[in-house]
């Protein structure tokens, strides 16, 4: 029998169509004048977060002596070193490293656009965000919403005013297929209506939604401000299209203490969870504690933004090769 498993999984016409994707992302940062770098893939060192698990190996020095090495899942930590070396606006596009994600979002291994911007505020990076969707992947203008806006306009919850137990018995009485013993802390609560029951709503419309401000327990490396309403947040934001989750962005954190205590804080929860605990990038630390610049930074799913583009709703549609065929 013929085997056609070593042919592509996206057609030519989408392969060429990425190739020229890419030049125009590079255009439209070359005509900001964002200087493009490129970081190490191997590090070693990961991010501590509960919701990423790395790819590990070893190097194997000449004498037989073995070091553990992780594929990175995002070039953020290396950047953040050459941001506070004082480079000034960057942005990478990379390979990057997720294990245990696959499906018709998902894989293994994806591309990643990142960049950061010592000349942009908070709210001028969102709206450089919605430019690059608009001139380079073709979508119309987003619309902008608090994450306090969001839960009161569709679900009629005040987060600001709102306990566990609360969101436990409202998702249990909306989301139906949830099992009785299902058991979460208020963010996984949170985080699971925003994922069943608002983003839906999102996908109906043909406008990209951009949410900001979250909850100052979800701030992950955001540094956290005061909000319109008066309650302290985490200063982040994430972009929605279309059924996807496309951006994570963030006015960055600049304390270096602040940042030790938040990736301690992670591995325990991953002990907790049965997960390994991470080696903390003692580097970025340092640098951070150098002096990071004020900055802001966003990283997008580059995969993502083609299927919008091409109307597809599979990764394996626009990348040469399925994981499986790697």
């Amino acid at each position: 029998m013929y085997d056609k498993d070593w042919q592509p999984s996206a057609s030519l016409d989408h392969l060429k169509r990425r190739a020229q994707f890419l030049t125009e992302i590079r255009r439209f940062f070359y005509q900001r004048d964002v200087l493009e770098v490129d970081t190490p893939i191997l590090s070693h060192a990961a991010p501590t977060a509960p919701y990423l698990d790395s790819f590990t190996t070893e190097y194997i020095a000449a004498g037989g002596q073995k070091t553990s090495c992780y594929l990175h899942t995002s070039p953020e930590f290396a950047m953040k070193r050459l941001l506070a070396a004082g480079l000034g606006d960057i942005y990478q596009i990379a390979k990057v490293f997720r294990n245990g994600e696959q499906g018709r979002h998902h894989s293994p291994e994806f591309t990643m656009l990142e960049w950061y911007r010592p000349s942009l505020n908070y709210h001028q990076l969102m709206a450089e965000v919605d430019d690059l969707l608009q001139s380079v992947v073709g979508l119309p203008a987003a619309i902008k919403l608090s994450y306090q806006q969001v839960f009161s306009q569709y679900l009629a919850i005040d987060v600001s005013d709102v306990s566990e137990q609360q969101l436990k018995q409202f998702a249990m009485s909306k989301i139906t297929s949830l099992p009785d013993d299902w058991q979460a802390d208020k963010d996984g609560w949170l985080e699971l209506l925003m994922s069943e029951l608002i983003e839906p709503q999102f996908a109906l419309s043909g406008q990209p939604y951009i949410i900001y401000d979250f909850p100052a327990s979800q701030a992950q490396l955001a540094k956290l401000h005061r909000s319109e309403e008066g309650a302290i947040v985490a200063a982040r934001f994430e972009v929605y299209a279309r059924g996807l989750e496309l951006a994570n962005g963030y006015d960055e954190c600049l304390d270096a203490n602040e940042l030790s205590q938040r990736f301690a804080k992670d591995n325990l929860i991953r002990q907790r969870q049965g997960k390994a605990m991470m080696p903390m990038d003692q580097n970025l630390i340092a640098a951070v504690n150098a002096g990071l610049p004020a900055c802001t930074g966003v990283a997008i799913g580059v995969d993502r933004l083609l299927m919008l583009n091409l109307g597809v709703n599979d990764i394996n549609a626009v990348s040469s090769f399925r994981f499986e065929q790697s």
